[in-house]
């Protein structure tokens, strides 16, 4: 009878050599900086299941060793650091979360940190909105997305020619599209003294938007209306409301058009030119010759 209790004890003395693995600190991500403190001379592993970029300030690159792959970011401080904030920067859809850092003297490593996304984290720009249950997924060919697709192109590019390109929020499905340079456009504002050169354009589903640089030949200054447009435009965004005298700095601005179904090209009326008839008669009539005149009689 003594035989299983001795077996038991046997047992646990040997399961107290066994090293007890170490725990997990899990952090949610709910747009609010997550704190990860280090232990300096000691590693510390950040798992997040994302392909990231981190972002380090130059203040304590020569005082922090970051490496990142697979999915896990490893932190190593080799020296004392201030608290610090790092971005991670999702490198398919430019997702950012913040971490907020700080190494102390430690004798202890901490454990291992992984970040999850939280319950509260809301919709990204320019994203599809949550779809609703039951509804299943083929139901729509594009699903309604957060911003109208209008706002979100806009705004890109404008970011695009106004911000620097750091801080452009990458939108999935929007691409670049191609342009003609050359293309004429001087049905675009007929009634103004406005040169107008197309610069870029980009695609997000079945819509465009062209930024078209504006530049003033008057020496006064123009009121920018977006009625005064001519051509077939879902919106069209003036990145400033007028237009200076030529020759100063404020003579040109760009306009951002958004068409649907095609580029544009397809949306400017066509241009319309002086029509000499008198091409389209035979030569003896255009002439005027006497046989001509006298049948006219």
């Amino acid at each position: 009878m003594l035989r299983p209790f001795r077996f038991l004890a046997c047992l646990t003395l040997l399961l107290g050599w066994i090293p007890v693995s170490h725990a997990v600190e899990i952090l949610k991500w709910e747009r609010m900086p997550l704190a990860v403190p280090l232990v300096v001379g000691h590693e510390r592993v950040v798992f997040i299941d994302r392909n990231v970029r981190v972002g380090v300030p130059a203040s304590i690159d020569d005082r922090l060793r970051v490496q990142s792959a697979g999915g896990a970011i490893y932190l190593l401080a080799h020296d004392t650091i201030e608290p610090t904030r790092l971005q991670l920067q999702d490198a398919d859809d430019g997702t950012l979360i913040l971490i907020d850092i700080a190494a102390q003297e430690g004798d202890e490593p901490l454990e291992p940190v992984r970040i999850v996304e939280g319950d509260a984290v809301g919709p990204r720009y320019g994203g599809t909105s949550t779809q609703a249950p039951g509804v299943p997924s083929a139901a729509t060919a594009n699903p309604a997305r957060e911003t109208p697709v209008p706002v979100i192109l806009t705004r890109y590019a404008a970011q695009h020619l106004y911000a620097p390109l750091r801080t452009v929020e990458p939108v999935n499905g929007l691409s670049r599209g191609n342009l003609h340079r050359d293309l004429v456009l001087d049905t675009l504002l007929p009634t103004l003294p406005i040169h107008a050169r197309a610069l870029a354009t980009w695609r997000l589903e079945d819509q465009w938007v062209t930024a078209v640089r504006l530049t003033n030949t008057a020496h006064r200054w123009i009121d920018l209306d977006p009625r005064t447009l001519q051509g077939n435009f879902v919106a069209a965004t003036f990145q400033h409301p007028d237009l200076g005298p030529t020759g100063t700095s404020h003579d040109t601005t760009v306009v951002y058009l958004v068409t649907r179904g095609h580029g544009l090209a397809k949306a400017l009326l066509p241009a319309i030119s002086p029509i000499d008839a008198s091409r389209n008669l035979p030569a003896a009539a255009a002439t005027g010759d006497a046989k001509g005149v006298n049948h006219a009689q």
